[in-house]
C-alpha cells in the first residue's frame, strides 16, 4: 500500500527507501572528505607520516606542502577519473550492480590506507583508489535516484544526495573528535576503518531496491521495468486499472529512450555554437568551477589546520560547528532554490560569501589570531556565516542547474564535462592550498572573496532562470533572441501569458486528487497514456490553450 499521496499520486515506501539507501553514496563521499582534515593533525599520524626532526617528539613533526597536498588531493584525482567512468559502468551493468562494484573498490582503498605504517605514499594511493569509487558513485547515485523515484517527489529525493554529503562530513568530524585521544594508530585508523561500514550498508541495502526502470527499458526488459515502477508507487497487486497506468508509464519511458537514441550527439557536438550549445557547455563548466572556487573546500579539507593556526586549542570542536552549520543549512537551501529560483540565490549567495570571506581574510591579516582571541573568534564566526550562505545557495544550486540547463541531445556529455571541471578544481585547490597558504597566509581568503564576486557576475550576465519550466521550455528560452539572462525570470513558453500564468496553471493542475481512495481513475490513466504526466503541466508542457508543447508531444511525433 502507498505511504501517502503527492498531487494525487501514490508514493510507496520503496521510493523513500531507495533514495535514502542510494544516498549513502553521497554519505561515503562526505565522510571521506571530512575525515582527512582532522587526521592530518592527529599526533600518531604526524609521527608516522610527517617529517620529524625528533621522531619521539610530535611537536617537531610537520607535513611539507607537497606531502600534505598529495595526501589530501589524490582523492580528487580519483574522483575525476571515476566520474568519467561511472556513467559508462552504470549503463553497461545497471545502476545497482555498478554501485555494489564501486563500494567494493572503495573498500579496497580503505584497506590500503589501513595497512599503511610509515609510508605516506601508500595513504595517498589508498585515497586515490577510494576516490575512483567516490567519483563513480557521484555519477551512478543521482542517476539512479532520478530514474527510479516517482516524478512528483523526484527533485526532493534526488536532493538527498547533497544532503547526505553534508551529513557524512559532519559525522566524520564527530567520530574524529571521539577517537583523537585513543592510543597510537587507533586514533586515525578507527576513523578510516569506520568508513568501511557505509559502503557495506549501501551494497547490502541496494540489493533490496528495484533496478532503474529506465535502464531496464533500455535493455528491453519492459516487464521488469513495470514491476520497478509499481514498487515505487506502492502498488503490490497490479489490477486492470493499475496495470494500464504502469504500462503507460513504461511506454512513455521506452518512447523517450528511442527519441534520445535518435537525437544523441557526440562529444564534438557539445562545442558547436548552434542552439547555444557551446554557450551552455562553457556556462556549466564555469558554474561548477566557481562552486569550487567559492572556497568551501578550503575549510572542509584544511579546516582543523586553519583553526589550529588561529589559536583555537580545540580545532576538532570548531570543525564540528562548521559541519553542523553546513548540514542543517542545506535543508534551507532546498527551500530557497524552490522558492526564489536559481539566479537570485546564486547572485546574492556569491555576494554574501564574498563579504564574509573578506572579513575572515582581513581579520587574519590585520592582527595575529594566535595572540588575539577576539580575532580568532571573529574568524570562526565569519567562516560559519560563509558556510551558511554556501549551503543555502551555491552548494545545491549548481547541481540542480546541471540537470536542467542542457539540451537533450548532449545533456549527458555536457553534464560530464561540467562535473569533470568541478573535480579538476577540487584537486587544484586541495593540492595547491598548502603552497598558497605558506606564501600569503590568510590573504588567501581575499582570492576566494574575489572568485565569489566573479561567480555572481557570471550568473547575472549569462545564466537564464530555469525554475518552473519544463526542460524543453528551457531549451526554447536559451534560443529565444528576445530573451536575455537578466530578463529571463519573466520569460514564459508559448501558450502562457506570463511566468506567473505558468505557475498558477501548474498549481491548478496539481490540485487534482485522483487517488483519494487509493484507486487509479480512468481519466488519469488516459492522460498518462497520451504521453502526459499526471497532475503536472510543467513536465508535459501543456499550455493554457490545452495543447501539448513539451517532451510528451516530441516523443509521440518522433516515435
Amino acid at each position: 500500500m502507498p505511504l501517502f499521496y503527492v498531487r494525487g499520486m501514490p508514493i510507496g515506501g520503496t521510493a523513500i527507501m531507495l533514495a535514502l539507501v542510494a544516498s549513502m553514496g553521497g554519505f561515503i563521499f562526505g565522510y571521506d572528505t571530512g575525515q582527512i582534515s582532522d587526521i592530518l593533525i592527529m599526533n600518531d599520524f604526524k609521527l608516522r607520516f610527517a617529517t620529524c626532526t625528533n621522531p619521539s617528539d610530535v611537536s617537531t613533526c610537520a607535513f611539507s606542502t607537497v606531502r600534505a597536498g598529495l595526501i589530501v588531493s589524490l582523492l580528487s584525482i580519483g574522483t575525476l577519473a571515476g566520474a568519467l567512468m561511472g556513467a559508462i559502468i552504470a549503463d553497461r551493468i545497471g545502476r545497482r550492480y555498478a554501485m555494489i562494484i564501486e563500494c567494493a573498490v572503495f573498500c579496497i582503498g580503505v584497506a590500503v590506507q589501513l595497512a599503511s605504517f610509515h609510508v605516506w605514499q601508500q595513504v595517498a594511493v589508498g585515497r586515490f583508489i577510494s576516490g575512483l569509487a567516490v567519483g563513480a558513485l557521484s555519477a551512478a547515485v543521482p542517476m539512479y535516484q532520478a530514474e527510479t523515484a516517482p516524478t512528483q517527489i523526484r527533485g526532493t529525493l534526488t536532493a538527498t544526495y547533497q544532503l547526505f554529503i553534508t551529513f557524512g562530513i559532519l559525522v566524520a568530524y564527530c567520530i574524529a573528535l571521539g577517537t583523537r585521544d585513543l592510543p597510537g594508530a587507533q586514533s586515525w585508523r578507527t576513523v578510516i576503518g569506520i568508513g568501511l561500514i557505509w559502503p557495506c550498508m549501501l551494497s547490502f541495502g541496494i540489493l533490496f531496491m528495484p533496478e532503474s526502470p529506465r535502464w531496464l527499458a533500455a535493455q528491453g526488459r519492459l516487464k521488469e521495468a513495470s514491476h520497478s515502477i509499481a514498487r515505487s508507487y506502492g502498488i503490490k497487486e497490479i489490477d486492470e486499472s493499475s496495470d494500464r497506468f504502469v504500462q503507460a508509464e513504461v511506454s512513455e519511458i521506452a518512447n523517450q529512450i528511442e527519441l534520445e537514441r535518435r537525437l544523441q550527439g557526440g562529444w564534438i557536438d557539445c562545442f558547436k555554437p548552434r542552439n547555444k550549445t557551446l554557450y551552455r557547455t562553457l556556462l556549466g563548466m564555469a558554474l561548477q568551477s566557481f562552486q569550487q572556487l567559492t572556497g568551501a573546500n578550503y575549510f572542509f579539507y584544511y579546516g582543523a589546520t586553519i583553526f589550529l593556526s588561529v589559536g583555537i586549542e580545540d580545532s576538532f570542536v570548531t570543525q564540528i560547528i562548521l559541519g553542523a552549520v553546513n548540514f542543517f543549512c542545506t535543508f534551507g537551501g532546498l527551500y530557497v532554490m524552490e522558492r526564489y529560483g536559481r539566479r537570485l540565490p546564486l547572485i546574492y549567495g556569491g555576494i554574501w560569501q564574498s563579504a564574509w570571506l573578506f572579513v575572515f581574510a582581513a581579520a587574519g591579516t590585520a592582527k595575529d589570531p594566535t595572540t588575539n582571541s577576539g580575532i580568532g573568534k571573529l574568524m570562526i564566526v565569519s567562516a560559519c556565516m560563509f558556510i551558511l550562505g554556501y549551503a543555502m545557495t551555491w552548494a545545491p544550486g549548481v547541481w540542480i542547474l546541471i540537470g536542467e540547463t542542457f539540451p537533450t541531445k548532449t545533456r549527458a556529455k555536457q553534464g560530464a564535462l561540467a562535473t569533470a571541471s568541478n573535480w579538476l578544481w577540487n584537486f587544484l585547490i586541495a593540492f595547491f592550498t598548502p603552497f598558497i597558504v605558506s606564501g600569503i597566509g590568510f590573504k588567501y581568503g581575499f582570492v576566494f572573496a574575489a572568485c565569489n564576486l566573479a561567480g555572481a557576475v557570471v550568473v547575472f550576465f549569462f545564466l537564464y532562470e530555469s525554475s518552473d519550466l519544463s526542460l524543453e521550455s528551457v531549451d526554447n528560452m536559451y534560443n529565444d533572441p528576445a530573451c536575455k539572462p537578466w530578463t529571463s525570470r519573466t520569460w514564459a513558453p508559448v501558450g502562457y501569458t506570463s511566468r506567473y500564468d505558468l505557475v498558477e496553471q501548474t498549481k491548478a493542475a496539481q490540485a487534482r486528487k485522483p487517488f483519494a481512495s487509493g484507486a487509479i481513475e480512468e481519466k488519469h490513466i488516459e492522460d498518462v497514456g497520451d504521453g502526459s504526466e499526471v497532475g503536472s503541466s510543467v513536465q508535459t508542457g501543456v499550455g493554457s490553450d490545452g495543447k501539448q508543447n513539451g517532451a510528451a508531444k516530441d516523443v509521440k511525433d518522433a516515435v
